[in-house]
């Protein structure tokens, strides 16, 4: 399903009312890709109070729907779906000079491709918070054996045995990445009195910053914050993840590609991890914000995951709040309106 035939209406409407003698000055023209229902009413709110007409579609961009983007020198990308380097090109050559991908993370376009074509790419910010509460609460039910204690209550199973849990005061916990997310994951993480350790190539916070193998090695959680890119893919891989401390957990609410999910497998099956929560997973594109209730599950990893009683897995739902959704459209819309202000004026 579409929305870009409303959005088109919408347009024209804010088009004759920017036109108008009292508008002062014009509006200027975004196209929204993969843009779903919750977000089209957010763009259609605020798209008026910044001078903008929203040509909105809920279909990721690609060569097929270029056309959408006619006109416009900016557009506005979700993460969901990769854009492919031909897409670029094939927007540089319709007129298309700035990407605002609605994501912090940039691992679904190749950023110099785009450039090498005309095209600068950015990202947004929103709400640290969204991230970092849903991390806590993984932490707390990956330690409290939550997945198991909900199975056996809903088939009235109330017994305490196998379903002990651990408090967080007890433990330390590692911290892999330490920008706005990563803090924000430490500043929780006070009030619970754990230990924290901390790892980031470039410290930026008041913590205690040890090298990663040490971190590993100490932590009985370790959660992960920091970007993907070709330095950090598999940066826990099979020796490092062998290296974490026997019963450890591991939390991944960044990226599924931080991770050699084969190895963490293995780790789990074994009984050297005690458990995992992952909001992310490598290989999700195609599955996580699908329903795929009436079809088969391609991916033999993320199955062997939702087998066992110890790991938590969710649709890549972190940073899904009211507040960090606002922050997202009002951002992606307020970076193409800094771009045509700067490429106007030099």
């Amino acid at each position: 399903m579409t929305y870009s035939e409303p959005a088109r209406t919408a347009a024209r409407r804010t088009r004759s009312l920017a036109s108008s003698p009292s508008s002062a000055v014009p509006a200027t023209g975004i196209t929204i890709y993969g843009c779903g229902p919750d977000e089209a009413v957010l763009f259609r709110e605020l798209a008026p109070r910044f001078g903008v007409l929203p040509t909105i579609t809920e279909a990721a961009v690609s060569e097929a729907n270029i056309d959408l983007a006619s006109g416009n020198r900016c557009i506005s990308v979700g993460h969901k779906t990769r854009i492919t380097n031909s897409t670029l090109l094939a927007l540089g050559q319709a007129g298309v000079r700035y990407i605002s991908t609605r994501s912090i993370g940039f691992n679904h376009i190749d950023v110099e491709y785009a450039e090498s074509v005309g095209i600068s790419v950015e990202n947004v910010t929103y709400s640290p918070d969204s991230v970092a509460d849903y991390t806590l609460m993984l932490m707390l039910m990956v330690v409290r054996n939550a997945k198991s204690i909900v199975r056996r209550a809903d088939v009235h199973d109330y017994r305490l045995n196998d379903v002990r849990g651990k408090e967080l005061r007890d433990l330390t916990v590692g911290i892999v990445g330490t920008g706005r997310i990563g803090a924000a994951v430490m500043d929780r993480l006070w009030g619970f009195g754990c230990r924290m350790l901390a790892y980031d190539k470039n410290p930026r916070i008041s913590a205690d910053y040890v090298p990663l193998d040490e971190l590993l090695q100490r932590s009985d959680i370790v959660t992960l914050h920091t970007p993907l890119n070709a330095g950090t893919r598999h940066l826990l891989h099979r020796r490092r993840i062998e290296e974490m401390k026997h019963g450890a957990f591991l939390i991944n609410t960044g990226r599924g590609s931080l991770l050699d999910t084969e190895a963490l497998v293995s780790a789990l099956e074994s009984g050297r991890l005690g458990g995992a929560a992952l909001d992310v997973l490598e290989g999700e594109e195609g599955i996580f914000y699908a329903d795929c209730r009436n079809k088969p599950i391609e991916s033999k990893p993320l199955l062997r995951l939702q087998r066992m009683p110890n790991v938590f897995i969710s649709p890549h739902t972190a940073y899904y709040t009211d507040h960090a959704l606002r922050d997202t459209v009002e951002n992606s819309i307020t970076n193409c309106l800094k771009f045509e202000s700067r490429t106007r004026h030099g």
